[in-house]
């Protein structure tokens, strides 16, 4: 029996982490019997280059403040803390090279990032590297179609269906309709959207 660890990566820009990020921490931690799940804000998601997104610093204080209560859900500020632009690639790669082969990664994404996974630099030998959870999300139709041999190491998963927008989110906080919020974003990351006007 496999008595190596299970570590989930979790990736994104996070602005602002939602209910619906740590109910996939958590749904997926147990699901998978994940030991630990990171969540990976990006410095720059090379796919939303087009959009402003709140300064590192606030993101990953957002993410430390939603997960203080949860020993299981870490944050890693590998990406936030390099200095060139970084790839999925590039941080499961880092991640496999710095556990050396004591951990089973997990790499986890949303059924959006699974549809655009071709765009992705070297998708291909990310989808050879490590295992996928793909989170479904309601509207999404999902398929393993374009990934080829591939697929085996790819799972889907409804077990989270909580379909929350950051970019609702984003445009209510901008907006000042902050009381709209309470049940979109943990109660500390609320109070700090609203302490730093962010």
């Amino acid at each position: 029996m496999d008595q190596r660890k299970r570590i989930a990566i979790y990736g994104g820009t996070f602005d602002p982490v939602h209910v619906g990020h740590l109910e996939i921490g958590r749904r997926i931690s147990e699901l998978f019997a994940i030991d630990q799940f990171l969540f990976v804000p990006a410095r720059q998601a090379p796919h939303k280059q087009d959009r402003e997104v709140s300064a590192g610093f606030h993101r990953y204080a957002m993410l430390a403040l939603a997960t203080q209560d949860d020993p299981q859900l870490v944050v890693s500020t590998f990406e936030l803390d390099a200095p060139d632009r970084r790839y999925t690639v590039d941080t499961v790669e880092h991640f496999q090279r710095e556990l050396n082969g004591s951990t089973e990664l997990f790499f986890i994404m949303g059924a959006d990032s699974w549809s655009e996974i071709t765009t992705w630099r070297e998708w291909e030998r990310l989808l050879t590297m490590t295992n996928h959870i793909v989170v479904t999300r309601p509207g999404f139709e999902l398929t393993k179609d374009h990934v080829g041999p591939h697929g085996e190491r790819v799972f889907f998963t409804d077990v989270v269906m909580n379909d929350v927008s950051a970019t609702n989110i984003r445009r209510l906080a901008s907006e000042g309709r902050t009381d709209q919020l309470d049940d979109l974003l943990p109660c500390p990351v609320l109070e700090y959207i609203k302490k730093y006007g962010i």
